[in-house]
């Protein structure tokens, strides 16, 4: 695709427009653009790109992924045969009917394509993060081995369809105000196939295709996320002879972890620490998608405060760079404590205040006029009280 701008740009729409706004708006500039009305340069140019911005737009899977990573999220994604597939233009043949009356333009009904499957599979968060291959069982509609598509007895081949000569189409001519009318509907004798068969093959009844289940190999990308949708071409069901097998759209659904979240490349995780731990400083080692790292937390730190350890997200899934992970840091409130930490909490909240400590649980409302006594290794005491 050469589109580059950006497809609310194109309509001249904001990103919470609805689906009901997207599609008048696209009539409208169909409307105005059209080559076959608009004999201005640029102006089939034109509209090939609110053509191409609509086609996304006007598909919840397809806006999801251009909303969340850009024109990155559709190309690769879907080929711009994709784009324009099965789209709802939202009265696209409507508009034809404005320029050329009831007739409109429509190509010859061939054999019809195989249909698109979907596939919704479950990954953990590590498989997302670096990448995984997976066997899937896909159920789909394959071509008879039998008769090889045909849908005839083996040994025996289709016939040519009498009623329409092989074409697969009835051409009806009407006259009316001095003019000539030409309708073309599929043969309702060999339903558009152009052929008949008068020996079915017994395996398939005629049909050329069967049921079955086939395993596929898929390679989930590193940085995958979850309503991400990988295409398998030809992997949908098979297609009626003569024409193309479907397409397969695996849908991915990470599962959460206990531990790690994720936002956009980053991941994000939770600390526990000690009140000790906290006013003292320490090292600590901190799990991570990458294997354990020694994390510093200095002196004072406060409940809530974030730490980022540089390149230790995930993989962005257009490139080598890795998100970060932020570590932020709780700090746990002991439930219970022995006389110990009790008197040790004492002692420092006096310190910390000025006043003087109680010195036994007896007298704690009798006031002591004796002064704080600061031991040497007084804040070493607290940190193995409360760590053990």
């Amino acid at each position: 695709m050469a589109t580059t701008r950006d497809y609310y740009e194109i309509l001249g729409l904001s990103k919470d427009a609805s689906p009901e706004d997207i599609k008048k708006t696209y009539r409208k500039l169909a409307l105005k653009y059209h080559p076959d009305r608009n004999k201005e340069a640029g102006a089939e140019d034109k509209f090939k790109e609110i053509s191409e911005a609509y086609a996304v737009l006007s598909d919840e899977e397809k806006r999801a992924q251009y909303d969340r990573f850009g024109h990155a999220g559709i190309n690769g994604q879907y080929s711009a045969e994709d784009i324009f597939r099965g789209a709802d233009f939202g009265g696209f043949g409507d508009i034809f009917e404005m320029f050329f009356g009831g007739g409109g333009r429509r190509g010859p009904m061939g054999p019809r394509r195989g249909s698109d499957l979907q596939y919704d599979l479950y990954i953990t968060f590590e498989e997302a993060a670096f990448g995984v291959r997976k066997d899937i069982d896909v159920p789909r509609t394959e071509r008879c081995s039998n008769c090889s598509g045909t849908g005839a007895k083996p040994g025996t081949s289709p016939k040519r369809c009498p009623t329409c000569g092989g074409t697969g189409q009835i051409r009806t001519t009407r006259s009316g105000l001095g003019m000539q009318f030409v309708s073309t509907s599929t043969c309702n004798t060999c339903h558009g196939r152009g052929q008949v068969i008068e020996s079915p093959c017994p395996v398939c009844s005629g049909t050329g295709r069967i049921r079955n289940t086939r395993k596929i190999t898929i390679n989930v990308p590193a940085g995958a996320d979850s309503g991400m949708s990988l295409r398998l071409s030809g992997e949908g069901d098979s297609g009626e002879p003569g024409a193309p097998s479907g397409d397969l759209y695996v849908v991915l659904h990470v599962m959460e972890h206990n531990y790690f979240k994720r936002v956009d490349y980053d991941v994000i995780t939770e600390l526990p620490i000690s009140f000790a731990q906290a006013a003292l400083g320490t090292d600590v080692m901190v799990d991570t998608l990458h294997g354990k790292v020694k994390m510093n937390i200095p002196a004072g730190t406060q409940t809530h405060s974030v730490f980022r350890l540089k390149d230790k997200g995930i993989q962005h899934l257009h490139g080598s760079r890795k998100g970060d992970q932020l570590v932020r840091v709780v700090i746990e409130t002991p439930r219970k404590l022995t006389s110990e930490q009790k008197e040790l909490l004492r002692q420092f909240e006096a310190l910390s205040s000025g006043k003087s400590p109680d010195r036994n649980e007896k007298g704690r409302n009798e006031k002591s006029t004796e002064k704080p006594r600061r031991s040497k290794g007084f804040f070493e005491k607290v940190k193995d009280a409360f760590e053990g």
